[in-house]
């Protein structure tokens, strides 16, 4: 499994100073992953990035600092939990001659999931984190800020507790990537460094039903301008850099579906985790520079 095949990128205030890699490590012992006990619907917690059991919760590789947050959660069907809700309230409005009331109604549901929750299956996701020290970066491997939040919301707890506050802010740029990636498919032309490949999304802003989608498909079409001429703007792109790195552009700038030539055939022996770390950050770290500036350069906010 690539470390990173989607990416939200955020930029590290010019204040923070990093601890020391040695007290971070010590701090992620302690809020390393524990599973949910029965009745507990979620946890979060620290794993190695290495894979390795006992291994260390934060690698230095090639200066590049990488850890990994594991979070697990309890799903109880809302269709059962409705149909047992609905069964008790009437029994107690038979017995009592009238219905409970929200809050009780509300203590009833809470007490059905408690039960239900040992026999509920568990789904574990993992976000693996990746700190570029001298850029001042933080890539999270996620599909959009909001999958994000919870690795985010972690590290940010980390770092305050040692004393380091992480200040941190979504990576801008000068352009939307939408009316940038617009531009590109109406004159044909991609920005250098890069090529269009083969997929792409369009939506209308406020109608959610007008979209239109290519798969696999040609995308030096006249029909495509066409539908950005009516309005639609493109929301998914599929580009490749450098003939290295292939990805798909969102209009939030997420960066989905990474293929990066090249780590599919390294050796998964000993190293392989780190020649795999090295790979990736090098090329990602060359990549990411180069799509800011296709895109205007990066906005900083004022003040």
């Amino acid at each position: 499994m690539p470390l990173f095949k989607n990416i939200v990128v955020y930029r590290i205030g010019p204040e923070w100073t990093p601890p020391p890699l040695e007290q971070l490590e010590e701090a992620l012992q302690r809020l390393a992953f524990v599973p949910c006990g029965p009745t507990q619907e979620n946890s979060a917690g620290w794993v190695p990035p290495r894979g390795k059991d006992n291994g260390a919760l934060v690698e230095a590789v090639g200066g590049q600092w990488i850890a990994q947050l594991a979070v697990e959660r309890k799903a109880v069907p809302g269709g059962a939990v409705r149909t047992e809700l609905d069964a008790r309230c009437k029994a107690l409005e038979a017995e009592r001659g009238r219905k409970p009331g929200r809050k009780e109604k509300a203590e009833i549901k809470q007490e059905i999931v408690q039960t239900f929750l040992p026999r509920a299956f568990s789904k574990r996701s993992a976000h693996c984190l990746w700190l570029d020290i001298d850029k001042r970066s933080l890539v999270i491997a996620a599909g959009s800020m909001k999958a994000a939040e919870p690795a985010i919301k972690q590290l940010v707890d980390v770092m305050a507790e040692l004393g380091h506050v992480l200040p941190l802010a979504p990576l801008s740029t000068s352009l939307a990537p939408a009316t940038a990636m617009a531009e590109w498919l109406t004159t044909k032309l991609a920005p250098q460094g890069f090529t269009i490949d083969r997929d792409l999304e369009l939506k209308k802003p406020g109608e959610e039903r007008s979209v239109v989608r290519y798969a696999r498909h040609n995308l030096e079409l006249d029909e495509i301008g066409q539908h950005i001429q009516e309005g639609k703007l493109p929301t998914q792109l599929a580009l490749t850099w450098n003939d290295k790195v292939s990805f798909v552009l969102t209009e939030q700038l997420g960066i989905r579906k990474i293929d990066i030539r090249g780590v599919k055939d390294v050796a998964k022996g000993e190293d392989g985790f780190d020649a795999d770390a090295a790979i990736a950050t090098g090329e990602l770290s060359g990549l990411l520079p180069q799509l800011v500036a296709s895109l205007g350069g990066e906005h900083i906010a004022a003040g």
